[in-house]
């Protein structure tokens, strides 16, 4: 496929009730081994790639690096390929849509795009938030790019009591509408756990909603069953092998297997 066919392949693959599932990878090595799986799309994730790599999360993996990774991987598989670029490595809208250029054009068919103030408190008004992703919108047609923007915001991971994430969701509303209108393809709600509230905001939002997969989030199976199109698991996957390869290393290398 060309990369205009995998970026209509992949929005083609976000259905309600029928959600993608994309287990998120952080380099070449990691694409291969999800793509022998099965999986049908890839996707990155922020944090997972920038410890691959010796970084913090947080913008601090250079874009040059992390477009660099974006090439291998869309070199390593066949499948449509959409990067965590966090919030764009800029605060202007120009200088998002230029930055987000370069990773398209190492073969990206979509970002995820928060609106959390990086390196900051909170997250960004509606207005300026809209204005960068409508920005980006307009770089990816001039291109004839079909590029997915998957609009996320931090409102719920920023609130650790998920108590009070039901007084979010008008927030979470505005937002997803604003982002919509601006030329967003999907609303990203990380954080969001409880049952009824993912089925509201799927309820409500024009958007195919993406959740992420938290230990205390419903199984993808309910998920589906609640109205969401895509489901990620952020930098689970990545935890997981480090967890394994250390516990490996560890037998090999503790005293009593050396004596040995």
């Amino acid at each position: 496929m060309s990369q205009v066919e995998k970026a209509q392949e992949f929005a083609r693959l976000h259905k309600k009730g029928e959600p993608l599932v994309l287990f998120n990878i952080w380099d070449a090595g990691s694409a291969k081994a999800v793509t022998e799986a099965g999986a049908k799309a890839l996707a990155t994730g922020s944090w997972s790639v920038a410890a691959a790599n010796g970084f913090a999360d947080g913008e601090a993996i250079p874009i040059s690096l992390l477009a660099v990774t974006a090439k291998l991987i869309s070199v390593t598989s066949p499948l449509p390929l959409s990067v965590d670029f966090e919030g764009g490595y800029a605060v202007e809208p120009e200088a998002v849509a230029a930055n987000v250029e370069k990773i398209m054009d190492h073969g990206a068919i979509g970002i995820n795009f928060e609106d959390q103030v990086v390196g900051g408190h909170g997250v960004h008004p509606i207005e300026l938030q809209a204005e960068r992703i409508r920005a980006i919108r307009e770089m990816a047609d001039r291109h004839e790019m079909p590029f997915f923007i998957n609009a996320r915001t931090d409102l719920f991971l920023q609130e650790s009591d998920t108590a009070h994430h039901q007084i979010l969701l008008d927030d979470a509303y505005r937002r997803a509408d604003a982002f919509a209108e601006a030329g967003a393809s999907g609303f990203f709600a990380p954080g969001l756990v409880e049952p009824e509230l993912i089925a509201a905001l799927c309820e409500r939002c024009s958007l195919p909603v993406n959740i992420m997969v938290r230990p205390t989030t419903p199984d993808n199976i309910t998920m589906a069953g609640l109205g969401v199109s895509r489901i990620s698991y952020g930098p689970a996957p990545y935890r997981s092998v480090m967890g394994m390869l250390k516990s490996e290393a560890e037998t090999i290398y503790r005293p009593s297997s050396l004596a040995e």
